[in-house]
């Protein structure tokens, strides 16, 4: 039996379509299961609440073998340790409570760069807490996702233009949510690992965000051009935007780690390497929204 947690999102979803083409049996963990569509409502075992909930991951976890572990940090939350580390630890009590095999989690680059990286930090203190359960755990560490750039699609399609801290010229890896869902589906598939180890997952190339508006402009065909904006408004963005001072610094300092090179601290190898370029990306998910 393989638990997914936030079985609606991007990579959720995906990861249950593919568990759900190779047969295996699936538990979700969902809020709101009517978010699921029929066919799949059909074919898991749904325990409805949120993974945050000791007495929903205790019952989603009884007699599973393999987890697939996501926090969507809750923008508005008190603190970072509340967002990852208080959401993680009712699972960890399951996880020991219930024998659980491997656990496959989301998690980012960086770890041992620096003491403070925002986000970054919490997602690896999230990980020790995993491990710490004594569960054969697989991290998947990423860069920025390419699908972040559509929660500024309005300003694309209407203005041309897209925002953010980091020096146009920063060239480091992005990768798609499709291509981390793949990667853990395959983990997750895999029942022969042991132990506790990161899995860098970096797409297929270095970019910086001057190369991301010049291929945008390329297959939108018109002008896209990146603005680079103070730290200070970005984090007045941020709050503009529903996050809590906590997370909004949160943010900020994730961003500090990623100028200083966060990003490109882990070794672009082969097996870290995954296949959708920005530019497919650009054709296939950007595109083809309603500008």
């Amino acid at each position: 039996m393989i638990v997914v947690t936030a079985p609606t999102g991007q990579i959720g979803s995906r990861v249950l379509g593919t568990l759900l083409e190779r047969g295996e049996p699936i538990r979700v963990i969902a809020r709101d299961p009517a978010r699921l569509p029929d066919h799949v409502r059909e074919h898991v075992e749904i325990v409805k609440g949120s993974h945050s909930d000791a007495a929903v991951v205790d019952e989603a976890f009884a007699g599973a073998d393999t987890v697939f572990w996501l926090v969507a940090a809750d923008r508005r939350a008190e603190s970072l340790e509340a967002a990852y580390l208080d959401f993680t630890r009712p699972a960890c009590a399951a996880i020991e409570k219930h024998g659980v095999s491997r656990v496959v989690g989301i998690s980012a680059l960086g770890r041992g760069f620096a003491e403070n990286t925002g986000y970054l930090s919490a997602s690896h203190a999230m990980d020790d807490l995993i491990a710490g359960t004594g569960v054969a755990y697989r991290a998947l560490t990423m860069p920025t996702f390419m699908d972040n750039i559509l929660w500024q699609a309005g300003s694309i399609g209407e203005e041309g233009v897209f925002f953010g801290p980091l020096s146009g010229d920063l060239r480091a890896p992005t990768c798609a949510t499709r291509d981390i869902a793949d990667v853990a589906a395959g983990w997750l598939l895999d029942r022969s690992w042991q132990g506790v180890a990161d899995v860098p997952v970096l797409g297929p190339e270095d970019l910086s965000q001057n190369d991301l508006a010049e291929i945008m402009s390329d297959v939108l065909g018109r002008p896209v051009r990146y603005q680079r904006v103070p730290m200070d408004a970005f984090r007045a963005t941020q709050l503009e935007h529903g996050r809590s001072k906590a997370m909004a610094q949160g943010m900020v300092d994730m961003m500090a780690a990623k100028e200083a090179g966060i990003d490109n601290a882990e070794p672009r190898t082969p097996a870290a390497t995954t296949p959708t370029t920005f530019r497919q990306w650009c054709e296939e998910v950007l595109k083809p929204r309603e500008w």
